[in-house]
């Protein structure tokens, strides 16, 4: 009986650690619970998995799906991992909702009378925020594609609209100089954000909701305190416009992307340049970090989509397929899944996967 019950717990020993020491978090999130043994959910409903082995995708052998349905250019993309959608934004006026899997597509979302640029879905994955050159915030039901709200946030373009990722508030910026923070259940306006001094193409959320990024056409990287509205760092670097901004997944460095070709990582506590990428012949629309930060995805103007190594900061895979420049790409299904959409003369919503 006692050689039985240790055996037993030799047992159970051997499945603990061989199931707690592989919690990974899938989306850049914070936990907040402890794990069960289920699919961890935090506040926002957002899942978090568990897996005993994680296998890097070398992007050695790609497959490509080209899906056409928008008739002009693809602005965004966003995914909800929830549901397997993707999102995309576009200048003819829409979203449209697609299956990850398959690239069908599931739904249009009309309601904007000009060019949408940005979407952001809510981490429970039922609410999707586009913002659009009319003015507007949208947020519309994801199930029924009904919109549910209309924010009057500009008299000019809304260049950029972020979910936060404690699902509380959303953040947009506008061409009006300005970044504004609203109650994501009421859709008050909660803050003002002012400094930049020309039109902010772009804006990031942490992944502890507690800091902004902003980027500007004044050349100008703007950290913020979300809860405050206080400006906690102004920094320069770039000889051009910045179009674009994403966070690290641990929140403590950022990437940015301008119009003077290069990327450029940062401390955000210090605002301290790490390193410049630079092997790029036109300019960047879009940077984002892998699921562990060890790899960053550029969507270029010049056709294709860069994947760089952060570490070496050299390019180690460049993709092409696009007949005009991306707008935008991001990396999905654990890093071994690219989104990109494309401009105006190939409006083409692209899935990028890694073959076995």
């Amino acid at each position: 009986m006692r050689l039985n019950a240790i055996l037993m717990n030799l047992n159970y020993l051997k499945e603990f650690f061989k199931f707690t020491s592989f919690i990974v978090l899938v989306t850049n999130i914070s936990a907040c619970s402890q794990f069960t043994g289920k699919p961890e959910i935090n506040q926002c409903g957002t899942a978090l998995a568990a897996t005993n082995s994680i296998k890097k995708p070398k992007w050695n052998n790609i497959d490509i799906q080209t899906f056409v349905g928008h008739n002009d250019a693809i602005w965004f993309v966003a995914v909800n991992s929830q549901q397997n959608l993707i999102a995309t934004a576009s200048e003819d006026n829409t979203i449209k909702l697609w299956k990850t899997q398959t690239g069908e597509l599931v739904r249009t979302l009309k309601g904007h009378t000009k060019g949408v640029l940005s979407v952001s879905f809510s981490r429970d994955g039922e609410h999707i925020a586009s913002s659009s050159k009319d003015g507007l915030i949208k947020i519309w039901q994801v199930a029924t594609g009904e919109n549910i709200r209309t924010i009057n946030a500009s008299e000019k373009a809304v260049r950029s609209v972020a979910y936060t990722p404690d699902c509380k508030k959303i953040v947009n910026s506008d061409w009006a100089n300005d970044i504004k923070i609203w109650n994501a259940e009421t859709g008050s306006l909660v803050n003002t954000l002012t400094g930049h001094t020309e039109g902010v193409f772009a804006i990031a959320v942490s992944p502890d909701s507690k800091r902004i990024a902003s980027v500007s056409k004044d050349k100008t990287i703007k950290i913020w305190d979300l809860a405050t509205g206080d400006l906690l760092n102004s920094i320069l670097g770039h000889s051009n416009s910045i179009r674009t901004v994403s966070f690290s997944p641990d929140g403590k460095i950022i990437a940015t992307g301008s119009v003077d070709k290069t990327i450029k990582l940062w401390q955000v506590e210090t605002g301290d340049l790490i390193k410049t990428l630079s092997d790029s012949s036109e300019y960047i629309n879009s940077v984002a970090f892998n699921s562990d930060g060890t790899m960053l995805i550029s969507a270029d103007e010049d056709t294709t989509i860069k994947l760089w190594n952060v570490n070496q900061g050299k390019v180690i895979r460049t993709l092409s397929g696009s007949s005009a420049g991306v707008n935008f790409a991001l990396f999905t299904n654990g890093d071994r899944t690219i989104i990109s959409g494309s401009a105006a003369e190939d409006n083409k919503l692209r899935i990028w996967q890694e073959s076995n």
